[in-house]
Protein backbone atom coordinates (compact mmCIF):
# COMPACT_ATOMS: atom_id res chain seq x y z
CA UNK A 1 0.00 0.00 0.00
CA UNK A 2 1.38 3.70 -1.07
CA UNK A 3 1.04 7.02 0.60
CA UNK A 4 -1.49 8.09 -1.97
CA UNK A 5 -3.83 4.85 -1.60
CA UNK A 6 -3.60 5.22 2.55
CA UNK A 7 -4.41 9.30 2.10
CA UNK A 8 -7.52 8.39 -0.25
CA UNK A 9 -8.66 5.33 2.66
CA UNK A 10 -8.03 8.26 5.37
CA UNK A 11 -10.05 10.98 3.56
CA UNK A 12 -12.88 8.31 2.60
CA UNK A 13 -13.27 7.59 6.29
CA UNK A 14 -13.15 11.18 7.43
CA UNK A 15 -15.66 11.72 5.08
CA UNK A 16 -18.16 8.85 6.39
CA UNK A 17 -17.18 9.92 9.82
CA UNK A 18 -18.19 13.57 9.20
CA UNK A 19 -20.89 12.59 7.57
CA UNK A 20 -22.38 10.66 10.70
CA UNK A 21 -21.80 13.22 12.38
CA UNK A 22 -23.76 15.65 10.62
CA UNK A 23 -26.51 13.06 11.10
CA UNK A 24 -26.15 12.67 14.45
CA UNK A 25 -26.48 16.36 15.01
CA UNK A 26 -29.39 16.37 13.11
CA UNK A 27 -31.04 13.77 15.60
CA UNK A 28 -30.05 15.82 18.49
CA UNK A 29 -31.55 19.09 17.25
CA UNK A 30 -35.21 17.34 16.12
CA UNK A 31 -34.82 15.24 19.32
CA UNK A 32 -34.13 18.28 21.69
CA UNK A 33 -37.06 20.31 20.00
CA UNK A 34 -39.39 17.54 20.52
CA UNK A 35 -38.37 17.17 23.98
CA UNK A 36 -38.37 21.06 24.79
CA UNK A 37 -42.19 21.03 22.82
CA UNK A 38 -43.58 17.88 25.09
CA UNK A 39 -41.93 19.28 28.28
CA UNK A 40 -44.39 22.95 27.32
CA UNK A 41 -47.46 20.39 26.58
CA UNK A 42 -46.61 18.86 30.26
CA UNK A 43 -46.59 22.03 31.75
CA UNK A 44 -49.79 23.74 29.97
CA UNK A 45 -51.42 20.87 30.91
CA UNK A 46 -50.26 21.09 34.12
CA UNK A 47 -51.62 24.70 34.36
CA UNK A 48 -54.64 23.44 32.98
CA UNK A 49 -55.27 20.80 35.84
CA UNK A 50 -54.09 23.60 38.29
CA UNK A 51 -57.00 26.01 36.80
CA UNK A 52 -59.72 23.11 36.98
CA UNK A 53 -58.81 22.09 40.35
CA UNK A 54 -59.23 25.59 41.41
CA UNK A 55 -62.62 25.54 39.86
CA UNK A 56 -63.84 22.56 41.24
CA UNK A 57 -66.84 22.29 43.56
CA UNK A 58 -65.28 22.33 47.28
CA UNK A 59 -66.31 18.67 48.11
CA UNK A 60 -63.86 18.12 45.02
CA UNK A 61 -60.84 15.86 45.68
CA UNK A 62 -58.09 16.85 43.42
CA UNK A 63 -55.58 14.40 42.27
CA UNK A 64 -52.40 14.42 44.07
CA UNK A 65 -49.38 16.39 42.51
CA UNK A 66 -46.50 14.58 43.39
CA UNK A 67 -47.25 12.64 40.10
CA UNK A 68 -45.44 15.97 38.15
CA UNK A 69 -41.62 15.39 37.66
CA UNK A 70 -39.50 18.24 39.16
CA UNK A 71 -38.69 19.20 35.50
CA UNK A 72 -42.69 19.64 34.60
CA UNK A 73 -42.99 22.24 38.27
CA UNK A 74 -39.88 23.85 36.75
CA UNK A 75 -41.55 24.80 33.45
CA UNK A 76 -45.04 25.24 35.34
CA UNK A 77 -43.27 27.93 37.86
CA UNK A 78 -41.58 29.67 34.26
CA UNK A 79 -44.87 29.57 32.38
CA UNK A 80 -46.58 31.04 34.96
CA UNK A 81 -44.70 33.69 35.18
CA UNK A 82 -42.96 34.37 32.40
CA UNK A 83 -41.62 38.05 32.81
CA UNK A 84 -40.04 36.80 36.32
CA UNK A 85 -36.26 36.29 36.57
CA UNK A 86 -35.69 33.45 38.75
CA UNK A 87 -32.40 32.65 41.00
CA UNK A 88 -31.97 28.98 42.03
CA UNK A 89 -32.62 29.94 45.58
CA UNK A 90 -35.52 31.76 44.76
CA UNK A 91 -37.25 28.79 42.53
CA UNK A 92 -36.24 26.02 45.03
CA UNK A 93 -38.15 28.60 47.75
CA UNK A 94 -41.29 28.93 45.21
CA UNK A 95 -41.35 25.17 44.58
CA UNK A 96 -41.02 24.29 47.84
CA UNK A 97 -37.74 22.52 47.71
CA UNK A 98 -34.83 21.50 49.78
CA UNK A 99 -32.17 24.09 49.85
CA UNK A 100 -29.65 22.16 50.50
CA UNK A 101 -26.62 22.47 48.32
CA UNK A 102 -26.58 19.49 46.22
CA UNK A 103 -30.15 19.93 45.32
CA UNK A 104 -29.41 23.38 44.22
CA UNK A 105 -26.32 22.43 42.54
CA UNK A 106 -28.90 19.57 40.42
CA UNK A 107 -31.13 22.68 40.08
CA UNK A 108 -28.71 24.41 38.74
CA UNK A 109 -28.17 21.75 35.84
CA UNK A 110 -31.83 21.50 35.47
CA UNK A 111 -32.00 25.23 34.44
CA UNK A 112 -28.67 24.85 32.48
CA UNK A 113 -29.87 22.33 30.58
CA UNK A 114 -33.19 23.74 29.95
CA UNK A 115 -31.31 27.06 28.58
CA UNK A 116 -29.44 24.91 26.32
CA UNK A 117 -32.74 23.41 24.97
CA UNK A 118 -33.96 26.96 23.89
CA UNK A 119 -37.22 27.07 27.17
CA UNK A 120 -35.13 29.44 29.33
CA UNK A 121 -32.83 32.23 28.75
CA UNK A 122 -29.76 33.70 31.35
CA UNK A 123 -30.15 37.42 31.20
CA UNK A 124 -27.20 37.38 33.97
CA UNK A 125 -25.14 34.70 35.86
CA UNK A 126 -27.02 32.41 37.58
CA UNK A 127 -30.45 34.22 36.73
CA UNK A 128 -32.78 32.37 34.45
CA UNK A 129 -35.78 33.70 32.78
CA UNK A 130 -38.60 31.77 29.87
CA UNK A 131 -37.57 32.81 26.93
CA UNK A 132 -40.04 35.01 24.75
Amino acid sequence: MNVFELLRLLQTEHDKTTAHTDDLREQIDRLTTALVETEARLAELATTRKVIDSLAPPDYEPAPADTATVYQRIVTAFNEHPEKVFRVRDLHEHLGLPDDEPSINVTRSRLGRLVRQGFLEQPGSGRYQKRT
